[in-house]
């Protein structure tokens, strides 16, 4: 086994987006464009990797300021008292060629609870600089109700505003450190 290495996510190679129904009939997609994370790993047994990921939560961006701003609000990410969501990796499991389920603990808004996410080594190599590069691509689901994400409104149809069934995506690009 070789020596766990640092790699440190490159935010301008990478993206942290999110899908939620809205009224029961669309879905309403956003980004956080804020964050860093760290991965040590041995890239021969990323079973063993140790992941941590930071998100400033004023960061998001749905594409429109007014629900952005709502998001921000105590309804929703409270960022005046919870500033960053936080992951951090407690069991990585092969699923198979390159594939991987990582559990974790997540924290939204002071509330920790385990989540697992569907990872895919998608390769490495060095760019034309010679800095040696890895990518990843992150797919899972959160119910944001168990983060104390509860605000909505019900429809006079029936249903309610907001699901509570968050789809999480990243993809990661990541640079070797020295």
């Amino acid at each position: 086994m070789l020596a766990k290495e640092k790699w440190a996510v490159d935010a301008a190679h990478s993206s942290i987006d999110f899908a939620v129904k809205h009224m029961m009939i669309a879905t309403v997609k956003g980004t956080f464009h804020d964050f860093e994370a760290t991965v040590d790993a041995d890239l021969a047994d990323l079973t063993t990797a140790d992941i941590a990921f930071t998100i400033k939560v004023a960061s998001v961006d749905t594409r429109n300021a007014d629900r952005d701003n709502h998001l921000r609000s105590a309804d929703f990410f409270d960022v005046e008292n919870y500033a960053t969501m936080t992951f951090a990796s407690t069991a990585i499991k092969k699923t198979g060629d390159g594939e991987y389920a990582v559990t974790g603990d997540l924290t939204i808004r002071g509330v920790t609870k385990p989540a697992t996410f569907d990872v895919t080594f998608e390769g490495q190599g060095k760019d034309p600089w010679g800095n040696e590069k890895v990518g990843f691509s992150v797919v899972g689901k959160v119910n944001r109700s168990d983060y104390g994400l509860t605000w909505n409104a019900a429809l006079e149809t029936g249903g309610v505003l907001v699901g509570d069934q968050v789809k999480i995506s990243l993809d990661i690009e990541a640079a070797k450190q020295a």
